[in-house]
């Protein structure tokens, strides 16, 4: 694993003034603390912001002091997100990378298995290393490792390379490494730190130790707190042990898993979600209070609600997202999905999403190509040893078992999302270049979504059929 700090952000004067070739003693302000302590004092100092951050320029020392008494003394902690860290992230696991990834104010792109070819590197568990299952470990990824070549080789000569990459890694392992540049401001990085460090695996624990190292000396008045919380720590363990004094409940059915249940379930959308919406458009075109808008919504004719919602949608295009007022409508659903899948649909941060862990007992899914080029038993095979694997460690380290899971393997998430942050997703996941994968779980959300909100997602759609579903939809304005 490696951590390395690529870049930050500076002083835009010190930049200017580095390259004119500043004195030596500029150095010292050669961090973001000086902007996050400048930006502190906009709201008590009335001079201009550009003699604050000369200020702090001058005097980093006190710079420090002030970020520290104003973020952790005042608990001014959006002073913090001034300061932006660019970091470099190499050899973690898919797993680690899922971890920190789950930080929902950041920017993550990351090495993809589907454009590229990988190699032979992994991880071993620290808890695996040196154990009983480290020689079943080691075999099993070899195996994985040599299905997935065979199967690149294979659908590279039936379907073409695209093809061949993209689906291929559904027989690699979650203990394949990956790499991810990512962004995050000082908030959010000290609080994924903290979130890391109550992490059960010892894989995600050293990262979080590394991305605090990576920033300490930079901008040591900023990420300060890295120790987990009580309620990291501690709660999930403490809750789990709780149930299972109460024993199994009397029905488990819906708590079983079940390989075939349903990949997507609507379980919850918001009542009266058509009447909230047009109430909340006309909330923001006047001063009515809430309760009069309602009021004028229940007293428009049914017309005159389609022909609101329309002029709300009709000038949007392929890269908008509809007008706030959709984000009071919510829907929750159960997903079912393979990793593959999930790795796309936990970009989506807006949403909540709350993951169980990966389960053999939910199945596989098998890309089409493979059962086309008769690579199917090739997949079941090496998900069957995977999954006795999984079995075997999670007796004594269930929190370790995934690492012996594949990216065919699935897990069970609780994905909410308000309708303006579902059309994000139809734009992204139902276009044509999306992955067949994630385009057919994103396909039955909006289907389920649309049944029962047919006005408010009439246009959610890829990218590419925006004009088309503008142009059939019943509820399209002229």
């Amino acid at each position: 694993m490696e951590v390395v700090l690529a870049g930050y952000n500076l002083d835009r004067d010190l930049i200017a003034r580095l390259a004119e070739g500043a004195a030596a003693s500029d150095a010292d302000a050669l961090t973001p603390e000086t902007l996050s302590a400048a930006y502190a004092r906009v709201s008590r100092d009335p001079r201009p912001i550009p003699e604050l951050r000369a200020d702090a320029r001058t005097d980093v020392a006190q710079a420090r002091r002030s970020n520290r008494r104003i973020i952790f003394g005042f608990g001014h902690a959006s002073v913090a997100e001034h300061a932006v860290f660019n970091l470099d992230l190499l050899g973690l696991s898919r797993l680690a990378l899922e971890a920190l990834e789950a930080t929902r104010i950041g920017s993550y792109t990351e090495k993809s298995q589907r454009y590229i070819l990988l190699d032979r590197d992994f991880v071993v568990p620290a808890e695996i290393a040196g154990g009983a299952h480290e020689g079943a470990f080691r075999d099993l990824v070899l195996r994985q490792q040599e299905a997935y070549q065979r199967a690149h080789q294979v659908l590279g000569e039936l379907a073409g390379e695209e093809t061949a990459r993209e689906d291929a890694r559904y027989c690699l392992g979650l203990s394949a490494t990956g790499q991810v540049g990512a962004t995050l401001n000082a908030r959010s990085l000290e609080a994924t730190v903290r979130r890391l460090a109550a992490d059960p695996r010892a894989e995600v624990r050293e990262l979080a130790e590394r991305l605090h190292a990576a920033v300490a000396g930079v901008a040591p008045s900023l990420v300060r707190y890295t120790e987990p919380t009580p309620q990291r720590a501690e709660t999930p363990e403490c809750m789990t042990k709780l149930l299972t004094g109460w024993g199994r409940p009397v029905e488990t059915g819906e708590l079983v898993p079940d390989a075939h249940q349903p990949p997507v379930r609507l379980l919850s959308v918001t009542p009266d979600a058509e009447e909230r919406v047009l109430a909340a458009l006309i909330h923001g075109c006047g001063s009515l209070p809430w309760s009069a808008a309602l009021e004028r919504v229940r007293n428009l004719s049914d017309e005159q609600c389609r022909t609101l919602v329309d002029e709300s949608l009709r000038r949007m295009d392929a890269h908008e997202s509809p007008l706030r007022a959709f984000e009071l409508v919510v829907a929750g659903y159960e997903v079912v999905l393979s990793a593959s899948a999930f790795a796309q649909l936990k970009r989506h941060r807006m949403a909540t999403l709350l993951p169980q862990a990966y389960d053999p007992a939910l199945g596989i899914t098998v890309p089409p190509s493979f059962e086309a080029a008769g690579l199917k038993p090739l997949l079941h095979e090496v998900a069957e040893a995977s999954g006795a694997l999984h079995d075997a460690i999670a007796e004594e380290l269930p929190a370790i078992a995934a690492y012996a899971l594949t990216n065919a393997h699935r897990r069970r998430v609780l994905f909410h999302a308000n309708v303006r942050e579902l059309y994000h997703l139809a734009r992204l996941r139902l276009d044509a270049h999306a992955q067949w994968d994630i385009r057919g779980i994103a396909r039955l959300m909006i289907s389920q979504a649309r049944e029962k909100l047919p006005r408010l997602m009439q246009l959610a759609e890829g990218r590419d059929a925006l004009e088309a579903a503008r142009r059939e939809s019943p509820d399209a304005a002229d």
